[in-house]
């Protein structure tokens, strides 16, 4: 993909936890973005919302956002079930007859809409779907556990912990110190950040653990570490499957494990989040069934906390896990790399158990 003067619509849901993808992407690119539609909080900065961005404007409607000179638009939510709110295709089409190139994440495709393919056709932009697939992913065959890189791959006590983010910075930090390192994204997001990847939540059922091992495959190729973006978590009522078969698929060495220490109950649903001892008892066990990868750090989600209470809280965790601890937003991956290299150093480049053929 190019790179983009992007306007991300995000409209009546621009925040950390309103618009996933608007915000990580002006995390990870915001020399991209010139501004964001929400005509909720028109005249406000990304900065005043997010606390990061800087003065990118927020405006009230496309008309608006053209004032900045963009060439594309990116949806910038992820709904439930990835639908494309109806009242948005009036935006899209707008967007298309301005000449913008449209990047979506949306289960809903775009470039399958007869609607908006014929308008693209006729102004000559591009519709991107982030969510679309390749045909050819096989069966997973553990191949993975074959790589000479050693595997990373974010988990979490939930969904929407900062597995993406955490799994990015951790690439950045370990890029910063010489290393050879990959990251492998597996959502829409990641993709649009990283230019590549396959979201696996598009992928059917049978083929995410296949998904997963491609990804590490081609991430290892002449690296030394690939850091895999997890998703879903194993706690999850209706994301369990896909987390399960990335943990299978991509056969990591070692996990972190994604948390947000004030959230008590499992995203939609009244089920309690898991003590974090628990859960890295629990993803001990079902990683040994085939390869063992222990959780070497955690990564704390601390958006809604002062500097002085994540740091309460990372001691809090540290004392009770006696595992390495961090909020890589607030003070970067270096801890965590620091784990994964100690594991490294200590023989940790695990054994596959299974004696599957491949």
């Amino acid at each position: 993909m190019k790179k983009n003067r992007l306007v991300i619509l995000a409209e009546g849901a621009f925040g950390v936890l309103g618009s996933k993808t608007a915000t990580c992407v002006i995390r990870h690119r915001q020399e991209e973005v010139v501004a964001v539609i929400d005509s909720t909080q028109t005249g406000r900065t990304v900065e005043e919302i997010l606390g990061f961005g800087g003065p990118i404007p927020i405006v009230a409607d496309l008309a608006e956002a053209m004032k900045y000179s963009p060439d594309s638009l990116l949806i910038g939510i992820a709904p439930k079930g990835g639908v494309l709110p109806g009242e948005w295709r009036v935006v899209l089409k707008e967007a298309i007859s301005r000449g913008l190139d449209v990047y979506s994440g949306m289960h809903t495709f775009i470039g399958s809409d007869g609607e908006f393919a014929q308008l693209a056709g006729q102004k000559g932009t591009t519709l991107v779907d982030l969510r679309d697939v390749p045909d050819d992913i096989p069966v997973a065959r553990c191949l993975a556990a074959g790589v000479d890189a050693f595997v990373v791959l974010t988990v979490g006590t939930d969904c929407a912990t900062g597995k993406m983010t955490v799994a990015l910075e951790m690439t950045n930090e370990a890029a910063r110190r010489g290393l050879k390192a990959h990251f492998a994204p597996t959502g829409q997001t990641g993709i649009y950040i990283a230019r590549e990847g396959i979201a696996v939540d598009r992928v059917i059922g049978d083929f995410v653990a296949g998904a997963a091992e491609r990804l590490v495959l081609e991430g290892a190729k002449g690296n030394d570490l690939v850091f895999v973006e997890g998703q879903g978590s194993i706690f999850h009522p209706g994301y369990s499957g896909v987390a399960l078969a990335m943990l299978h698929g991509a056969l990591p060495d070692a996990l972190i494990l994604c948390h947000q220490p004030t959230r008590k109950f499992v995203s939609d649903y009244e089920v309690p989040i898991v003590p974090l001892g628990e859960a890295i008892r629990i993803h001990d066990a079902i990683s040994a069934v085939v390869k063992h990868a222990p959780v070497v750090g955690i990564a704390l989600n601390c958006y809604d906390l002062t500097e002085e209470q994540t740091l309460s809280e990372i001691e809090k965790v540290e004392k009770e896990t006696g595992v390495p601890t961090t909020d890589c937003v607030k003070f970067g991956a270096g801890k965590l790399v620091d784990a994964v290299i100690e594991r490294i150093n200590s023989g940790g480049k695990g054994r596959c158990t299974s004696h599957l053929n491949p």
